[in-house]
C-alpha cells in the first residue's frame, strides 16, 4: 500500500513533539538536550541493527511485544525518547525514526531558542575558532548556539559541522576523497 506523506510529515511532527513535551515536562531544558544527545546513539544502531529493525517493524510480531522490545533495548535512555521508540514501534513507524531525530533537532531550537551544533575536528578548538563558529552558526539559524565538540583523527584535519540535519564537510579526508573519484574519472 502507498504511503501518503502528509500523513507521515504529520507523523513525524507528531512523534517529535510528543517526545520533546515528555522529555521538557520530566526535567525541562537539560532533559531536553539530553534526548537529543541520546538520539545521536540510538540513530546508528537503528541502521546498524537489521535484526532490531525486522523485529521492530515484523507486523506477525504483536505489537505490545514489539513496544516491549523497544524499551528493554533503548532502557538505558531517556524515558521520553523510551515510549516514544515503543509506541513507534507499536505502529509499525520505526523507518520513521531518522525524520523524527531530525524533526526533534527543529523543535528543539525553535522552542529553546537553540540549536544544537555539532563540530568535528582533528583537535581540540581554541576559543578564537569556537567564538568564529558560534557567530557564523548563531547569524545562519538565528538562535543561540551550544556548541558540541568531537575530535576524530580519522578526518585528518579541517572541520566538519551539523546541525538540524543539515552538514558541512571541510575535511582533509572529504577533499582527499573528492580528489580521488575526479582522478579516477580522468
Amino acid at each position: 500500500m502507498p504511503k501518503n506523506r502528509l500523513v507521515e510529515k504529520e507523523k513525524v511532527g507528531v512523534y517529535a513533539e510528543a517526545m520533546y513535551n515528555a522529555a521538557f515536562n520530566a526535567g525541562g531544558r537539560e532533559a531536553v538536550i539530553e534526548v537529543r544527545d541520546q538520539i545521536e546513539s540510538v540513530a546508528p544502531i537503528m541502521r546498524g541493527n537489521a535484526k532490531l529493525m525486522e523485529t521492530l517493524k515484523d507486523s506477525m510480531i504483536e505489537p505490545q511485544k514489539r513496544a516491549d522490545v523497544a524499551r528493554n533495548v533503548f532502557a538505558q535512555c531517556n524515558v521520553a525518547l523510551v515510549e516514544v521508540l515503543a509506541v513507534m514501534a507499536e505502529r509499525g513507524d520505526v523507518d520513521l525514526f531518522q525524520r523524527v531525530a531530525n524533526a526533534y533537532a527543529g523543535v528543539l531550537s525553535t522552542k529553546l531558542g537553540v540549536t544544537i551544533v555539532d563540530v568535528t575536528t582533528v583537535v581540540e578548538l581554541d576559543d578564537k575558532l569556537r567564538d568564529l563558529i558560534t557567530k557564523k552558526a548563531a547569524a545562519d539559524f538565528g538562535t543561540d548556539i551550544v556548541l558540541r565538540e568531537h575530535i576524530d583523527k580519522s578526518i585528518l584535519g579541517g572541520v566538519l559541522i551539523s546541525a538540524n540535519g543539515k552538514r558541512l564537510n571541510a575535511s582533509v579526508r572529504w577533499q582527499l576523497d573528492n580528489a580521488r573519484i575526479a582522478l579516477k574519472k580522468n
